[in-house]
């Protein structure tokens, strides 16, 4: 069984790579169809959950498929959005269970308020901007109780420091995790 993490910061960055299949020498041809399928499932899962109308740069969501299972992970500001992501992923095709692990983030007028700030911080920074012109920006603010973590994909080791200074600048925040990726050059 293949088990597969994928988190929606590199959802970008997958697309923009393609998929690769690599079948090992002397692999059966049934192998070669299950990794198929695994990887169909894949980015069907990946498609819905973008599609999602109230996922924003405020949401981190990832998901493991093993086998015909999706292990939903992440957070999200809007509590509905883990009901409509379970869905979505249950009613595709060769989904035969669903477990949803997506955290569900407090509502507070503060954290609503540290979001804006922290968007306008980062997106409006010369610099950064240009992550925020796709339609799912690849840098996602995730406020939890004051607390910033940053997930996603970058260019460079530069703007992954830029975007955790930035954050740091904002008023009010207790502290910022830059779990940001620095995208690999091929």
């Amino acid at each position: 069984m293949l088990k597969n993490r994928v988190r929606f910061g590199f959802a970008m960055l997958a697309l923009w790579l393609g998929t690769a299949v690599i079948t090992p020498a002397g692999a059966s041809p049934a192998a070669s169809q299950e990794t198929k399928a695994n990887q169909n499932l894949v980015r069907e899962v990946r498609h819905q959950l973008l599609l999602l109308p109230y996922y924003s740069v405020f949401d981190n969501l990832a998901f493991k498929v093993d086998g015909d299972h999706v292990t939903l992970e992440g957070q999200v500001s809007n509590p509905t959005l883990k009901h409509d992501a379970e869905g979505v992923v249950k009613s595709i095709e060769g989904v035969s269970g669903v477990t949803n692990n997506i955290e569900a983030l407090p509502t507070s007028p503060m954290d609503e308020q540290l979001r804006r700030a922290l968007y306008r911080a980062i997106y409006g920074d010369p610099s950064l901007s240009k992550y925020g012109w796709s339609a799912m920006p690849s840098i996602h603010i995730i406020v939890k109780n004051g607390h910033v973590t940053l997930e996603g994909v970058v260019d460079s080791e530069t703007d992954k420091n830029l975007a955790g200074i930035r954050a740091n600048t904002v008023p009010n925040v207790f502290e910022v995790k830059n779990n940001l990726v620095v995208k690999s050059s091929r």
